[in-house]
């Protein structure tokens, strides 16, 4: 029978290995059950065959919680179920002491070595039968804790009840607890390696979680889902090419729209199946990217500080809901995109911080694990189990809920030890430089992970710094992102547009400048969340000038970056000349489109989207030099910019002519083919809400010399006005 010191331990829950006292075990040539039940005064063994009462479990002497019988000399082990009497009540339940380990030895071993690819299908919970009994199975790495239980309304929140069984030297703690199934509430109960009863823990590999300010996980399986969009993961490879058109419509799901007829609530991922995907598609935009929604506590950090890295937020349904927003995007032949954050987590106690009472997920010298700008841990990307954590995380979105990309935010504090650190608050690197080594082969491996085992998906690197070949393969030197934001366009074209126009000639070099670096990775050009917060304006209130010139200025400016070389993103609200700065808590503007001007911007948008959708010189060569080649770039004093875009051969070369000025001009501006071209686009057509001067729909071209090239367009150009032509198929 168990030893008193045995029943002492398992009575306080700090017994080493419970599952070596309890449950069915052969002692001194009898088979023998002891269980752990708090608050029981009766307990009976049942025969899982036949229902039949085997024997009465008797009260462990001076520890009533624990009950304990022989049930045969020669019997083999059999499956059994108790039959447990309270003072009010009485219930028959399984034994998770019965029960073997569920993880295999190869299991143990890749997640010791930072290997196992597929990491989410073996650690935290998941629904399965086991012995012919339904339950779910628990999994969690702690290594440095003393004891791991998994606790909620099932156990009356009691960690002794479901103390889990290490693993080994691979630190991860398991149980199968039958009677558990979807929808039931979880947190993981730890004591440290000092004794300490640490804060009830959320999964780290969670699949769902309770709604905010609750922070326990929720059993949620991911099987059973029946994808309806083979075309589209068929295809999409080819649409994410960097030779195919790419326009993104980034989308924070909380405040894009509200509901004001049920408390103001935020759509959820259903009213986004049908609302957001249905309005994303007439505009034209090919890819719909999301603000974070790894779930996370703190509506304010817009889901920048995650800490359910596998759970689509709750805050809008559950995951086969967020799956059906997947579906309904590839239906509409639109992408989905990701924001992902692998550089830093939030340092809420029922978080990863200090999981098990020790720094495993985050550095433990806070010159290399706290980040000062955002109060943050910094993920160990040193530590192989981190590592393989973060990387699972990646490929988990994009294999199991069908996600095309992955943006990753703030790749440069990722990459820079010693970014927005004074001298002395940060740890040089083994060489002794600032670079963050481990953080750049985490992106490598990253990248080669999920390019080489999901097909057709695509990254894109948040990176604000001149690190080389962010874009370059990983295995030649380069970090292995499909794309990059092109951060330096961003910051220098709206430090132009935002100047009163009489001053801009003293800053033409920042139009101009962004073309001498602009095929050296494969850029995006990003009017993202954070050019319209935190004291910034809307795009409209950055615009100089009264109330109609700062909306011919933001039809230039977006004019002038859908001509611009680069994939495109725009954050929403800006789509219509949204006035007042983006809040998170409340809803887009949408009234506005009742006005001519702001219904106008948001019909140059769409235009603007289907023109560089359906024109393949405006993106086909959006990152070969090859497709851009300037016409007018020296007229400071005028502020007048105009080049061309070439395709592939065959292809319309298109005409791009601004005029960044109050001051309409006549100008000759030189073309390489002579013929006639069309106005395929003007900023200043009345159906935008321009005064509507411009060229009468074409212009034929003269012989006459003009910026290098032998025949010239006689042109009327609006003030603050962009322009297309298109050159005329003489066939």
């Amino acid at each position: 029978m168990m030893s008193a010191e045995d029943a002492a331990l398992v009575s306080a829950g700090t017994h080493p290995d419970p599952f070596s006292v309890l449950g069915l075990h052969r002692r001194d040539g009898y088979q023998t059950v002891t269980v752990f039940m708090p608050g029981a005064t009766r307990v009976e063994i049942l025969d899982s065959q036949d229902g039949n009462c085997i024997t009465e479990l008797n009260p462990f002497d001076g520890y009533g919680d624990i009950f304990s019988a022989r049930v045969g000399q020669g019997r083999k082990p059999f499956a059994y179920r108790l039959r447990v009497t309270k003072t009010n009540s009485q219930f028959i339940i399984e034994d998770p002491y019965r029960f073997g380990p569920v993880l295999g030895d190869l299991d143990e071993h890749l997640i010791s070595e930072g290997a196992h690819l597929n990491l989410w299908k073996v650690l935290g919970a998941h629904v399965m039968t086991c012995d012919k009994v339904a339950g779910t199975h628990f999994a969690v790495w702690a290594p440095n804790a003393r004891r791991v239980s998994v606790v909620g309304a099932f156990n009356e929140w009691d960690g002794r009840r479901h103390v889990m069984r290490r693993r080994g030297a691979s630190g991860v703690w398991e149980i199968f607890a039958p009677g558990i199934g979807e929808g039931d509430i979880y947190k993981f109960e730890l004591i440290s390696a000092t004794g300490d009863l640490l804060p009830l823990k959320s999964d780290p590999l969670g699949f769902g979680a309770e709604h905010p300010p609750a922070t326990a996980s929720v059993v949620r399986r991911l099987d059973g889902y029946d994808w309806q969009d083979a075309s589209w993961m068929e295809s999409r490879r080819q649409r994410h090419s960097k030779d195919q058109p790419i326009s993104i419509y980034e989308v924070h799901l909380g405040s894009w729209r509200r509901v004001p007829e049920d408390g103001n609530r935020p759509l959820s991922y259903l009213d986004h199946a049908t609302q957001l995907v249905t309005y994303a598609q007439q505009m034209g935009f090919t890819h719909i990217e999301l603000m974070p929604i790894s779930e996370f506590p703190f509506d304010g950090s817009w889901g920048y500080q995650p800490i359910g890295l596998f759970a689509p937020t709750v805050r809008f349904g559950n995951v086969t809901e967020f799956r059906q927003l997947v579906d309904a995007c590839h239906a509409a032949e639109l992408g989905l995109i990701l924001d992902w954050v692998p550089g830093h987590f939030p340092t809420d106690p029922h978080g990863l911080a200090r999981f098990d009472g020790t720094p495993i997920y985050e550095h433990a010298d806070p010159r290399e694990g706290f980040h000062p700008d955002w109060n943050t841990f910094v993920y160990n990307l040193g530590r192989l189990e981190v590592a393989n954590f973060l990387a699972a995380n990646a490929q988990y979105w994009l294999a199991e809920h069908h996600v095309d990309g992955l943006r990753v935010d703030a790749v440069a504090s990722m990459l820079y030890r010693d970014y927005s650190r004074q001298p002395g608050g940060w740890i040089p690197n083994k060489d002794g430089g600032r670079e963050n080594l481990e953080a750049i082969a985490f992106l490598r491996r990253v990248n080669s992970l999920v390019y080489g085992n999901v097909p057709g998906i695509m990254t894109m690197a948040e990176e604000s710094t001149a690190f080389p070949q962010v874009c370059g393969m990983a295995d030649q030197g380069g970090l292995g992102f499909g794309f990059k934001w092109n951060m330096g366009w961003m910051n220098d074209t709206l430090i132009y547009f935002s100047q009163d126009p009489v001053y801009r000639k003293y800053s033409h070099d920042k139009i101009t400048f962004g073309l001498s670096y602009a095929f050296s990775e494969n850029f995006i050009l990003p009017i993202s969340h954070d050019e319209v917060v935190h004291g910034k304006n809307s795009m409209l209130r950055k615009m100089p000038g009264d109330h109609a010139t700062r909306f011919a200025n933001l039809r230039a400016y977006y004019a002038f970056m859908w001509g611009h070389p680069g994939k495109k993103l725009l954050f929403m609200g800006c789509e219509f000349a949204q006035e007042n700065e983006w809040t998170h808590n409340g809803s887009l503007d949408w009234h506005l489109l009742g006005n001519n001007l702001h219904h106008g911007m948001q019909r140059l948008v769409r235009d603007l989207n289907r023109l560089y959708r359906t024109q393949p010189s405006l993106y086909q060569r959006d990152c070969d030099p090859r497709g851009f080649a300037w016409v007018e770039a020296e007229s400071a004093d005028d502020s007048v910019f105009a080049w061309i875009r070439w395709g592939e051969s065959g292809t319309v070369p298109i005409l791009v002519v601004c005029n960044l000025t109050p001051v309409e001009r006549q100008r000759h501006i030189g073309v390489p083919v002579s013929g006639c071209w069309d106005e395929l686009l003007n900023t200043d057509a009345s159906i935008y809400g321009g005064g509507n001067r411009g060229n009468q729909g074409a212009v034929q071209s003269d012989t006459i010399a003009a910026s290098g090239y032998p025949h010239a367009l006689n042109l009327t150009l609006p003030p603050l006005s962009v322009l297309y032509f298109g050159l005329r198929n003489r066939a």
